[in-house]
Order: C-alpha cells, then sequence, then structure tokens
C-alpha cells in the first residue's frame, strides 16, 4: 500500500466500555451504570464478546445511513465503536469467505427492538452483497416479506405499538459468491386468541385497522366491510387509533409489497376476504331456546351477518348455521349429535375464528417460501435471522407465557453450550490450555417441562387425553403429584411442607424458578388451550365452502379423509417446533443481538434502572460475561495489537520489521506485564485481566501525549525553517521588482519630456496654419455677404410692386360685391313680407321639439318595469306624443327584462302567473307565497341512501316531492308521507321505509279542492270507478300548497290536454270509501298555536280548525 490506512478501534474515544468483559469491577450496578452512561450519549449498541446489547432508543438515530454500511463493511469486528453493522457484517463475512452457516439470534421482551433489529440486519446483508437484476429481485422480496408479515402478525400492545405475537425464523440462502438466492421462513406460535379477544389498551392485529382504514369505498363494498371500528365486536375500541401510526398508508404499503413478493390479484382478494369473514364472525350473537325435550339450544339472532359471511366465503348458509347450533361425536361406526347451548356457540364461534385465522396466517408463510425460495439446486450457504419472543414475566400468566419462557429456556441452554463451545474450540485453535468454567445449567428446568413420562407438558397432553372430567385443577392435582418434590417447581398444594405457608402463592396457581427469575402461572385455561379444540361439524362445513383458499385451510373437513385419531395438541406441536429450531441452530455458528427496552413509556431519553435490571437477569447477560471472561477476557490478532502498542517501545517504534508475535513479545517483556497475565496463541495474544489491558491503554495515551509533543516540536522547527526560508526568498524577490520599477520610472520621465517637446513644436505650426485658413475663410465670407444684401434689395422692390397691384384688384371686387348684394336686396324685399310668419313659427316649432327630446334624454327613468316614474309633460301641445312615447319605452324596457331570463326562469314565471290566475283574491294562503320560489325537489332523492328503494321504484323524472300530511280518515291525525308528482302519476310513500302505498295516474284526478283561508289543506278527488279510488280521495297537508297546486294542474293540462278544476271553498265533499264526508273550515283558537287542527265530529263531518 502507498499509504497506510488510519483505522479506529474499539478502545478509541470510548464512553464508559464498549465490551462489557472488559468492565471492572463486574457487578450488576457496575453493568447497568455502564449501559445508561452509553445510553445518555446516544451509545445504544455494547459488546460482550461476539454478543451485541441492543437498547431501544425510541427515535430515529442517524446511524444506519449508506455511510455507515460503507464504514463497517469489511471491517475487524472490534475495529470499530459497537454496532448491529460489526454483528452482520462478521456473519456475512465468515459465511461468504470460510463456507460457514451462520444464524443471528435476536431475543428480547415485548418493546426492545427485536423486529427492527432483525430489518437492519437484513437490510445491511441487502446493501453489502452483489448486484444485478436478478439479485436485487430477490433482496427485494426477501425485504418485502416482512411488512406482509408484521401486517397479519403484528399488533399494538401496551408496551409495543408494532409487537411481533409470532416467532419468526428465516434462513437466508446463499451461492458460492455470497449473492442472495431466496430464503425459507418458519414462523411460531402465532397469538391467535388475540382474534377474539385483547386485553385493554391493546388492539387486534394490524390488518383489520389497515383494511377499514385505507380500501376504498368499492372494495370494502365488495368484502361487505363498513369503515366504522365500532360495528366490530372483535376490535377493541380504546386503541383504535395510534399516534405516528397510519393505517391507510401501511395498507396500500402491504398491497405494494404483496404484489412484489409474487401474490397474484385473485390469492390477493382470497386472503382479504377470509381476513373479512373473521370480522363478521365476531358480530354473530346467539339466544337460547328451549326444546321439547327441555334441552337448551343456541340460535343465531340476526342471520344477515351469517348470510354476509356465506357470501364472502361461497358457504351454504343452512350448513354454517347448523354447525354452529350443533356438534357430531363419531365413535367407531357410530354418530351422536347434540344440541349447543350458548356458551358452546360462542366458544366454537370463537374456535372457528381463531382457526380460520391462524391457519391463513401459516398458509401466507408458506405462500411466502413458494415465492422466495432458492430456483436453482447448487449447494447453497445459509445464514438464519431467528426474531422470537424475549421472556415474559407478567402479572397474570398464562398457557402462552408457559410456552413462551419454554422456548427461552431452551435458546438459554443452546446459548450457553455454544457459548462455551465457541470459546473452548477458540482455545483449542490458539493452543491455548482450556481450563473448565463453572456456570449454571438450565437443563433441569428443560427437563421439568419437557420430559416424556414426568415433564409438565407430557402432563397436560395426557391430563387432556384422559376419559372422563378433566378441568385445569385435576392438572393442578397431577402436577402436585408428579413434580412435588421437583427443586425448580413450587405450588401451594405441593407435598413438600416449607410451601405450605407461602400465602403469595394462590390455590390455582404453580410456580417454576426458570434461570430468568421465578414466574407463577395460573393453570386457568391450559386443558382448554392446549386442546385447541375446533369442532369436526365447523371443518366440514369450511370444507364445503366454494372458496379455494378457505376450503385448501382446512382439509380435514373432507369427508373421505375422515380421522377419528385425535389431532395433536398445542403444546406437542410446539415442543416438535422448538425441537427442530435447536437442531437447525447447532449446525451453525451463532451471533446474538440481546435487545433491552430502556423504559415502559415507549419515550425517547428516559433510562429506567429498575426495568433494565430486570431484563439483565432474565437475559442472563452477567452470566455470559462470566463465562466469557472465565479464561482470558480479552484476545487480539497480533498485527493491531503490535500497531496499537508498538509505540511503547523503543524497538518496536516506529517499524517493526519482523514477524508480528515477535515484536508483541519483545513489547511485552519491555513492559514487564507478568508472564501469568498473558499467553500467546498461534494468532492472537491472550490478555487474562481487564486490568492489564486498561494499564497498556494508559501506557499507550501517556505516550500519545509525549509523541504529540514531540511531533508539535519538531513541526515548529520546521515551520520557523520553512518561514526564513520563504522570507529570504521574498527578499531577493523585492529586490528585483524595486530595481525593475526604478529603470521604468526613469524611461518614462525621459519618454514624457520628449513627448512635451514634441506637442509644443506640432501646436505652433498648427496654430499658424490655422490664422491662414481664417484670413482666407473672412475674405470669402466677406463677398457673400455682400452679394446676398443686393438680392435681398432687389426682392423687396418685386413684392411691393406685386402687394400694390393686389390691392387694386381687391378693392374692385368687394365694390362689385356690394353692388350686386343691391341689386338683390332690393328684388327681394317685396317676397320677405308674405313668407316670414309661417318660417318663424316652423322654425320655433322645430326648436321646441328638440329640446323636448334632449330634456328626455336626461330625464330617462330606470329600466326596470315596475319603476312608475316618467318625466312632466312640458307642453300642452305634445300631451299625445308624451304618452305614446311612456308606452313604447314600456314595452321596450319589458322586452330587454324578459330577454335576460334562462329557460328555467321562464317557467317559474310562467308558474308563478299560473298561481296568480288561479289564486289571487281566492286563496288567504297565496300572497304569502309570492315571494318565496317553487323548488320541486324538498326531497333530495338520489342523493340520501335512505331513499334509495323509493329512488329505484320511480324511473321517470320527479316533478315535485315533498313531505305531507295525510289525514286520517276515522279519527283525523295526521300521519308523514312523501308526495311524488312525475309527468303520469301522484304517489303516496312511507317516509321512513320508502315504500310506496298508493300511485294514482293523472288521467285519474277529477278534482283538487281547498278552502280559502290561511291554511295548507287540500283534497285530490279521484275519478269514481278507478282502481285508485277504491279507498277513496285523498284529504293532505302541506307548507307548499299553492306550489303543489299549480304545478298538478300545469302537469295534468300538459299530459290529459284537460283543465284540473281548482276548487276553493270552506266547505267541500270528500269521497271516504262508500261515504261522502263534509270537510269545514271553521276560525278558532288553537292549542298548538297557529297550526291548523283537524277533528272528526261525527261520521259526516271532518271540522278544520283554522286559526
Amino acid at each position: 500500500m502507498a499509504k497506510m490506512e488510519v483505522k479506529t478501534s474499539l478502545l478509541d474515544d470510548m464512553i464508559g466500555v464498549g465490551d462489557m468483559v472488559l468492565l471492572e469491577p463486574l457487578n450488576e450496578d457496575s453493568f447497568i451504570n455502564n449501559l445508561k452512561k452509553r445510553f445518555d450519549h446516544n451509545e445504544v449498541y455494547t459488546y460482550i464478546g461476539s454478543v451485541v446489547i441492543s437498547i431501544n432508543p425510541y427515535r430515529s438515530l442517524p446511524i444506519y445511513t449508506p455511510e455507515k454500511v460503507e464504514e463497517y463493511r469489511n471491517r475487524n469486528f472490534y475495529e470499530l465503536s459497537p454496532h448491529i453493522f460489526a454483528l452482520s457484517d462478521e456473519a456475512y463475512r465468515s459465511l461468504r469467505d470460510q463456507d460457514k452457516d451462520q444464524c443471528i439470534l435476536i431475543t428480547g421482551e415485548s418493546g426492545a427492538g427485536k423486529t427492527e433489529a432483525s430489518k437492519l440486519v437484513m437490510s445491511y446483508v441487502a446493501a453489502v452483497c452483489g448486484k444485478g437484476a436478478e439479485v436485487n429481485q430477490v433482496k427485494e422480496q426477501l425485504l418485502q416479506s416482512n411488512p406482509v408479515l408484521e401486517a397479519f402478525g403484528n399488533a399494538k400492545t401496551v408496551r409495543n405499538d408494532n409487537s411481533s405475537r409470532f416467532g419468526k425464523y428465516m434462513d437466508i440462502e446463499f451461492d458460492f459468491k455470497g449473492d442472495p438466492l431466496g430464503g425459507v421462513i418458519s414462523n411460531y406460535l402465532l397469538e391467535k386468541s388475540r382474534v377474539v379477544k385483547q386485553p385493554r389498551g391493546e388492539r387486534n392485529f394490524h390488518i383489520f385497522y389497515q383494511i377499514l382504514s385505507g380500501a376504498s369505498e368499492e372494495f370494502l363494498c365488495k368484502l361487505k366491510l363498513e369503515r366504522d371500528f365500532s360495528r366490530y365486536n372483535y376490535l377493541g375500541l380504546d386503541s383504535a387509533t395510534v399516534n405516528g401510526v397510519d393505517d391507510a398508508s401501511n395498507f396500500r404499503t402491504v398491497r405494494n409489497a404483496m404484489q412484489i413478493v409474487g401474490f397474484m390479484d385473485h390469492e390477493t382478494q382470497s386472503i382479504f376476504e377470509v381476513v373479512a369473514a373473521v370480522l363478521k364472525l365476531g358480530n354473530i350473537e346467539f339466544k337460547p331456546e328451549s326444546r321439547a325435550n327441555g334441552l337448551d339450544e343456541s340460535k343465531i339472532k340476526d342471520k344477515n351477518e351469517v348470510k354476509e359471511i356465506c357470501e364472502l366465503t361461497g358457504i351454504d348458509q343452512s350448513v354454517l348455521e347448523r354447525a354452529f347450533s350443533f356438534r357430531t361425536v363419531e365413535a367407531k361406526q357410530e354418530k351422536v349429535s347434540t344440541t349447543l347451548n350458548v356458551a358452546q356457540a360462542y366458544y366454537a364461534r370463537d374456535a372457528l375464528a381463531k382457526n380460520l385465522y391462524s391457519r391463513l396466517f401459516s398458509w401466507l408463510v408458506t405462500r411466502i417460501n413458494e415465492s422466495i425460495k432458492a430456483q436453482t439446486k447448487v449447494r447453497k450457504k445459509v445464514m438464519g435471522v431467528l426474531d422470537i419472543y424475549g421472556f415474559e414475566i407478567f402479572e397474570d400468566n398464562s398457557f402462552e407465557q408457559f410456552i413462551i419462557n419454554y422456548c427461552n429456556e431452551k435458546l438459554q441452554q443452546i446459548f450457553i453450550e455454544l457459548t462455551l463451545k465457541e470459546e473452548q474450540e477458540e482455545y483449542i485453535r490458539e493452543g491455548i490450555e482450556w481450563t473448565h468454567i463453572e456456570y449454571f445449567n438450565n437443563a433441569i428446568i428443560c427437563d421439568l417441562i419437557e420430559n416424556n413420562q414426568t415433564g409438565i407438558l407430557a402432563m397436560l397432553d395426557e391430563e387432556c387425553l384422559r376419559p372422563g372430567t378433566v378441568t385445569d385443577d385435576t392438572f393442578l392435582e397431577k402436577l402436585n403429584q408428579v413434580c412435588a418434590t421437583h427443586q425448580h417447581f413450587e405450588s401451594r398444594m405441593s407435598k413438600c411442607s416449607r410451601f405450605l405457608n407461602d400465602t403469595s402463592l394462590p390455590h390455582s396457581c404453580f410456580r417454576i424458578q426458570h434461570y430468568a427469575g421465578k414466574v407463577m402461572y395460573q393453570v386457568e385455561g391450559f386443558v382448554d388451550k392446549n386442546n385447541d379444540l375446533l369442532y369436526r361439524d365447523l371443518s366440514q362445513a369450511m370444507w364445503k365452502a366454494n372458496h379455494s383458499l378457505i376450503k385448501a385451510l382446512f382439509p380435514e373437513g373432507n369427508p373421505a379423509k375422515i380421522n377419528l385419531k385425535r389431532p395433536p395438541t398445542a403444546g406437542s406441536q410446539f415442543k416438535a417446533s422448538v425441537a427442530t429450531l435447536m437442531k437447525n441452530l447447532q449446525t451453525k455458528n451463532p451471533n446474538y443481538i440481546r435487545c433491552i427496552k430502556p423504559n415502559d413509556k415507549k419515550a425517547a431519553h428516559i433510562f429506567n434502572e429498575a426495568l433494565v435490571c430486570h431484563q439483565i437477569r432474565y437475559l442472563g447477560l452477567l452470566e455470559n460475561v462470566r463465562v466469557r471472561r472465565a479464561g482470558y477476557a480479552f484476545r487480539q490478532p497480533y498485527e493491531p495489537c503490535l500497531e496499537r502498542y508498538k509505540m511503547l517501545c523503543k524497538q518496536t517504534w516506529p517499524h517493526w520489521r519482523g514477524p508480528a508475535r515477535a515484536g508483541v513479545e519483545v513489547l511485552f517483556n519491555e513492559l514487564g506485564i507478568p508472564e501469568e497475565e498473558f499467553s500467546f496463541g498461534r494468532s492472537k495474544i491472550f490478555i487474562r485481566n481487564p486490568r492489564t489491558l486498561f494499564k497498556l491503554e494508559d501506557l499507550r495515551k501517556q505516550r500519545l501525549e509525549d509523541l504529540a509533543t514531540l511531533i508539535e516540536k519538531i513541526y515548529r522547527g520546521w515551520k520557523c525553517r520553512t518561514h526564513f526560508l520563504l522570507m529570504k526568498k521574498c527578499q531577493i524577490v523585492i529586490a528585483s521588482w524595486f530595481r525593475r520599477y526604478s529603470q521604468q520610472k526613469k524611461y518614462q520621465k525621459i519618454k514624457s519630456s520628449a513627448i512635451t517637446v514634441q506637442s509644443y513644436i506640432r501646436g505652433w505650426k498648427a496654430r499658424k496654419l490655422l490664422r491662414e485658413l481664417k484670413h482666407l475663410k473672412r475674405c470669402n465670407e466677406a463677398a457673400t455677404v455682400i452679394a446676398a444684401y443686393w438680392h435681398g434689395t432687389q426682392a423687396r422692390r418685386e413684392l411691393k410692386r406685386l402687394k400694390e397691384e393686389a390691392r387694386r384688384k381687391h378693392a374692385v371686387a368687394v365694390i362689385w360685391a356690394y353692388w350686386l348684394g343691391l341689386k338683390v336686396r332690393r328684388e327681394y324685399r317685396k317676397f320677405f313680407r308674405a313668407n316670414a310668419g309661417r318660417k318663424i313659427y316652423e322654425f320655433t316649432l322645430q326648436r321646441l321639439m328638440q329640446k323636448y327630446f334632449l330634456e328626455m334624454k336626461n330625464k330617462m327613468p330606470s329600466l326596470s318595469p315596475i319603476d312608475k316614474n316618467w318625466p312632466a309633460r312640458p307642453y300642452l301641445f305634445l300631451d299625445s306624443t308624451h304618452k305614446e312615447l311612456k308606452r313604447i319605452f314600456h314595452l321596450w324596457r319589458c322586452k330587454k327584462y324578459r330577454d335576460q331570463f334562462t329557460d328555467q326562469q321562464k317557467l317559474i314565471y310562467e308558474e308563478k302567473l299560473e298561481a296568480s290566475e288561479l289564486f289571487k283574491d281566492k286563496k288567504a294562503l297565496y300572497p304569502a307565497s309570492v315571494g318565496q320560489p317553487f323548488q320541486g325537489a324538498y326531497l333530495e332523492i338520489s342523493e340520501n341512501p335512505k331513499y334509495k328503494k323509493l329512488k329505484d321504484a320511480v324511473d321517470e323524472k320527479i316533478i315535485i316531492a315533498e313531505v305531507v300530511n295525510k289525514i286520517n280518515r276515522a279519527n283525523g291525525k295526521a300521519a308523514s308521507r312523501i308526495f311524488l308528482l312525475t309527468k303520469n302519476n301522484v304517489l303516496l310513500a312511507d317516509q321512513k321505509s320508502g315504500t310506496i302505498k298508493s300511485e294514482v295516474p293523472l288521467g285519474d284526478v277529477t278534482k283538487v279542492s281547498m278552502s280559502s283561508q290561511n291554511d295548507g289543506f287540500f283534497a285530490v278527488h279521484l275519478k269514481e270507478g278507478s282502481e285508485a279510488a277504491s279507498k277513496g280521495d285523498f284529504l293532505l297537508s302541506s307548507d307548499h300548497l299553492i306550489e303543489m297546486a299549480t304545478k298538478l294542474y300545469r302537469t295534468t293540462l300538459s299530459q290529459t290536454k284537460q283543465k284540473l278544476n281548482i276548487e276553493i271553498s270552506d266547505e267541500f265533499l270528500v269521497q271516504f270509501k262508500q261515504d261522502k264526508v263534509c270537510v269545514k273550515f271553521i276560525q278558532g283558537s288553537q292549542k298548538n298555536g297557529n297550526i291548523p287542527t283537524c277533528k272528526r265530529k261525527n261520521n259526516r263531518l271532518l271540522e278544520v280548525a283554522v286559526p
């Protein structure tokens, strides 16, 4: 290398201790204080040897940029400050260069950042591996599988807004070059109980909220869903929305990710139909019903939800209803059908919802594996990433926590085994003597849980399979009998007398001493959750669906493949999955990320020491440090060690020419470090005590200060010498420039003098020439002036002569004109006296007319047709003209006003004119209607979904739509009806339901009767004998009587070419079925204010009181 690369180290500018193996003294308090110190300085990563401790900062930090990726790429693990990228790079390079399969185990409790850590590992590997169209597609599919699984498998909990409610293990497969080929995902124990019930302050799985928030109205309509969360019983409302989470945007992200991963459109549609069916299952409710034999039976309250579920899934509705009401039990050749009570029906409903969703999730994982699996059959290298739930200790711990903690016990066991194995292999590889390390082996706890004969899971399976009455209490009794003497098992009913007085342990609980501490489990629900029972009738109903996906999810429902053997329990399935996982992990080189949550508030800058201490204990981090430093606390290859500490020895500084190991031996001998504090391996130096390392660091720091002083001294001398040489060089340059400058000045002075002499000589010659030219010019100008004066004298003489001649000719013309005028006046005088009067009269009259019209122009009134102003008549002889002008002007401005009307306005004014002819001076209500525009459509039938049924029933254009009061024939009470007038019919419909009650053709309407008073009552008389007149005439009341009667009159005239009779009378007859009733209007005070009331007096009289 032309230039040595400058490298930093884990020990440079260290905040606290970057590697806990070097922590002195090592205890719980110093461990927590070191983490807190680093956390306060935004250092969220700390090492324990090759293990990374990650603290969730609950905010974005600028340490994951592409520049950081390049910084950690192909660097030694301890070369830079602790980072998750360093572990990812170490694992990737070991896989690529050393052909070792890797696995990255990410553990920690909910909210500690496990999911984000797995994303960072995958994104780093994707960034540093090869490029190319095919490789990029594989990387994109692997990365985009995360949003899909998070949407269906993550939920908001009180500890974490994006908590993984399942365990995930992904094997990423690489070729010999280190380019990704594909991957395989395994999932463990989805928390399906969350589908039907969530703790307070938590949500269901993200996908339910994302569909309702982000799907279009059309898509929701296809799924038969509504956007309102409160419509669904399976969705908790107290945390339906989460601050900082955009469910609509996340739904679009999930749809895009599914498309990238390779889901077809019909598969995506089928998936969301199953999700919608799960949501709607929660809305099914049951009611008890007694049978003839005295047994209780459950019935579905509202079958509409069941109908919509069946339409979504293609299941026969009667089959699903029967499956919710009956249960068939098969034993050999016999079938027994029993009814389900309400509690059993609700259990069956929830069991179906949980199984449907969990099987859909497993299908999703399988489908993603089909898309991302490696297409080639060449030998592959594998990197596994395990993101699984951490150890859980809640106030109420049930079957789920028991299973999760069992998995963590197994992970802790393999963690200790693989850590010791790695340590032992490194010691053997380096030729260092291996000494036995004492540590707690949790195999005894794993045996307590998983032993095939006496383990808790075996006892639980045996209890579930036992005939007779099986309850959680019988299971606890069995545990007390089998596990009573086990040192890690405690129970209040245990035979061991030392626990009889433990009042903190309830009767229905047992306690296990895990490696992370004691955990108390409540046995309630253990048996049911382990059975995970789904009635065979429901499985068969699902298999009969016309929905291909649902049918594939329930293969056991096929009648041709009926298996009377009991399905495996949830505990045994999980035990087998964990065993497979452990076997898989033992074949790979492990890398560990331990995630820690700093506080329960999900807030930045808060470090809860008690909470962190609790996590440190159950993660076994102190145990890990003790195992790591039981032999040698620090080890480093010879080359970087010599490069870092060579300045401490004169023989190795500044360059060592021999092997690196020899240089380190010389260095340590020179420093006098005791031989028991270090050992030389084949490629590394091993340091036993961290104090030795810190001593080296202190010496290095002091030596660096001395070297800095020496460098500063040499630099100052060099700087002064450089300055002196520069000053000397400058003096020479300045002297040469000055000499040149003085010669230039002397030359400029001589040159200036010569130019001055030349200019004076040239000036004298020029002035002499100028004087000669001026003299010659003056001689020429004198001759010109004399000639000009002579020509002027000659011109003035000629002008004077011409003027005199012109005056004589003008005088002659004037005398001749006067003579001719005199002759004309003498001839005209005799005709003037005869015609002067008439001419003066005509002239005066013409002037008066002109003045009249000009004044009229300035006094014209406004163009409003209702403006009656007109200027006064100035002269009597203009009276007829004045009136005619007024008439013409009024007609003209009326025409101008009419020309401004649109067709719609013309129609309105025609209707108003018609109303005036029909009701003016006849109906007292008419004046109030003049100023009100006729709107017609007072009900927005086309816009209001409430009237969709009514809109579909009416095909014609609606002229008027109004709510009227129909008067009851029996008692005179009013009922609200919708009055519709179309081109051919009059319709009355129910206001609430929109159902059409009556439909009358316009040809059957003969007359409309109303009073002359200020009320809205009117009667529509129908043609006798017509079908519409079977129940008699209509007596109605409306707030827009004038408009309704006018439109009815005009529409009838337009369609039948006959005028509708409008009768206005305070007393008229109405036909009610076979009787004619007199409707009489009277004046009277009202209890209800100014509202008219109608009252039936007798069989022949209906009295309307008008205020």
